[in-house]
């Protein structure tokens, strides 16, 4: 596990100033994380980041937490459009196997009947529609979020194993156009947060 260097707030409510750590390894350097105790304050601080122009963040909570993602900017997703697409994919495919099974490939004349019965292959197209529909869901969104990440660069960081329990967290990258090293700190040290740490790869 690599080294972290991190500095921790006095009291927040005085507002004290920390010091910007003096790296002491060359490391790859992943981005910048702030730590929160409550989720209203993670929203309030992407918000916050968001306005002041910062594009590459990522938001940590241990419970979904409504208004987030669209507070880091992420107000679109493919998801259910993918998911539709995979759903009418799977009911004309489903519909065009029973159709072309029954007319092309076995013809069999029952009682007079019409080769290309509509009403019976409802079923079939119905359950294949919400099939594909549902592992297309799944799919987009594991490949979307980019899971499963068996490994971050913030794990590296001791206090992010609360993230599951009761701690909130907000990293800016260092891949993000406006990132700065000094200027990013000085600024999540104005969102009041109750710990600053460097994240490395």
């Amino acid at each position: 596990m690599n080294p972290v260097r991190s500095a921790e707030c006095g009291v927040r409510s005085g507002g004290a100033v920390q010091e910007i750590p003096v790296p002491v390894q060359e490391k790859p350097l992943y981005g910048l994380m702030i730590e929160f105790e409550e989720h209203e304050q993670l929203l309030e601080a992407a918000t916050k980041t968001y306005a002041a122009g910062y594009r590459r963040i990522d938001a940590f909570s241990p419970f979904p937490i409504e208004g987030l993602a669209e507070a880091i900017g992420h107000e679109f997703t493919l998801v259910p459009l993918l998911t539709l697409l995979g759903g009418m994919a799977g009911g004309l495919g489903g519909y065009f196997m029973e159709w072309y099974s029954m007319s092309r490939l076995y013809p069999v004349n029952v009682g007079g009947r019409p080769l290309h019965t509509w009403p019976h292959f409802i079923p079939v197209t119905f359950e294949l529609t919400v099939l594909i529909a549902a592992i297309s869901a799944l799919g987009a969104m594991l490949i979307l979020n980019r899971l499963p990440q068996p490994y971050h660069p913030v794990f590296n960081v001791p206090e992010f194993r609360r993230a599951s329990i009761d701690r909130f967290f907000l990293c800016i990258e260092v891949a993000d156009p406006k990132f700065e090293r000094h200027g990013t700190w000085k600024f999540l040290e104005s969102l009041e947060g109750c710990k600053i740490s460097e994240v490395v790869e």
